[in-house]
């Protein structure tokens, strides 16, 4: 009897170091990462190249608005934040932000509107609501149906910067929220238009999405005047972390921000940060 639980004990306590072990080797570590789909993408791609440099590491990418990645790294749901618009004064206080990209803020319309071009007053006056047929534009005698990015993006923040435009001011009969969905919004009416990022844009309208860039001000809303400086609607595409994020983190948004990966920035039609 002794025997026999002796011999049942020693198998016991060898089956569980044998699964603990397998525990301990199928355990991987985690990094979180949330917030603007504009972001989103190139964070993706640059995330699948660095888990194959650093095997058991897995990153989880989570979109939801920049507003959400910066509340998130704040209160420690995330462990990196994506920004598309730089740290307001107070959120800059208790947050670190480091850009990875350059990407421009465009005015998209649907591919069959004749309109090419606007400048300020116009996008303020569309906004606003005083101009509401694209006649007035020198476009077709048609509405004007005004799409506008719903709260938490950063879109909102930067209506406010480049056309002082408070969230009360724009008259819209559409709101969006993910990149993608404004621009499939757009795509299926001819008459919309949205602020949406440039190089998004871009990228989308190369996979033969029926949307169009407007110049603005007399310049190309081109990723390629993004990254000479002369497209005036510009802004930086940023990682947020609290100030005592882990070697990890901090090696991550290195890699993020190195030459390695380029390539991957511009695939998605945004600018690369200098070395």
């Amino acid at each position: 009897m002794n025997i026999h639980m002796n011999r049942f004990a020693s198998m016991f306590l060898l089956s569980l170091i044998v699964l603990l072990g397998a525990c301990g080797r199928g355990e991987s570590e985690r990094l979180v990462i949330t917030g603007a789909t504009t972001v989103a993408p190139l964070i993706n791609e640059i995330a699948k190249r660095y888990e194959q440099q650093h095997p058991g590491l897995r990153i989880d990418v989570q979109t939801g608005g920049s507003s959400r990645g910066i509340n998130d790294v704040r209160a420690g749901l995330a462990d990196i934040g994506m920004s598309s618009r730089s740290l307001l004064p107070a959120e800059a206080e208790v947050l670190h932000q480091q850009p990875i990209a350059t990407d421009g803020l465009s005015l998209l319309v649907h591919a069959d509107n004749p309109l090419r071009a606007i400048d300020r007053d116009q996008v303020i006056a569309v906004f606003r609501g005083e101009i509401r047929n694209w006649q007035e534009l020198g476009g077709d005698d048609a509405p004007i149906t005004v799409i506008n990015r719903a709260d938490g993006r950063s879109e909102v923040e930067l209506m406010k910067t480049f056309f002082d435009l408070q969230p009360e001011d724009v008259a819209a009969q559409l709101i969006s929220g993910e990149n993608l969905h404004g621009i499939l919004s757009v795509a299926g009416n001819p008459q919309a238009i949205i602020v949406m990022s440039l190089g998004h844009s871009e990228f989308e309208i190369a996979q033969g999405r029926r949307v169009r860039l407007l110049d603005y001000e007399g310049v190309e809303a081109t990723s390629a005047n993004v990254a000479a400086g002369t497209y005036p609607l510009t802004r930086p595409l940023m990682l947020i972390t609290r100030p005592e994020s882990t070697a990890r983190v901090r090696d991550f948004i290195a890699y993020a921000r190195s030459p390695a990966v380029h390539d991957l920035v511009q695939r998605q039609a945004y600018v690369p940060v200098a070395p």
